[in-house]
């Protein structure tokens, strides 16, 4: 059986905060921002209608990514714990505006991901 939406948000929001944790050792600056996306841009984007509020979130975790990638080499470790949690806060948000408004769309039924038209949380089904 195929993995539901929930369980694919749910992942790759876990390895968009695997990629926080691991950066700067893990990866290109440069990288950073389209890999910390990566997943959900694969396994949950095109899976859910179309949604301004999840693209405004998806907006800030690249914002975040950007800014973490950003940050100076030789920075204090303040600062970059700094951005790293900014970056966490921003995958968190956009983890939870996918399960609290995300509707399974056609191509995510086909592929057996849950119904058309049902919310992607199975907390909202009551």
């Amino acid at each position: 059986m195929a993995m539901s939406l929930e369980d694919l948000v749910r992942g790759a929001a876990a390895e968009a905060r695997r990629l926080a944790a691991a950066f700067p050792a893990a990866g290109r600056k440069d990288d950073l921002p389209w890999a910390v996306i990566a997943a959900f841009d694969a396994d949950v984007r095109g899976h859910v209608e179309r949604d301004r509020r999840i693209e405004d979130e998806r907006d800030r975790v690249l914002i975040a990514s950007v800014t973490l990638a950003e940050t100076p080499a030789e920075a204090e470790a303040e600062e970059w714990d700094r951005a790293r949690r900014h970056l966490v806060r921003a995958v968190d948000y956009l983890e939870e505006t996918v399960l609290r408004f995300g509707i399974v769309n056609r191509l995510a039924a086909k592929r057996g991901h849950g119904a058309a038209g049902d919310p992607v949380s199975a907390l909202r089904r009551g």
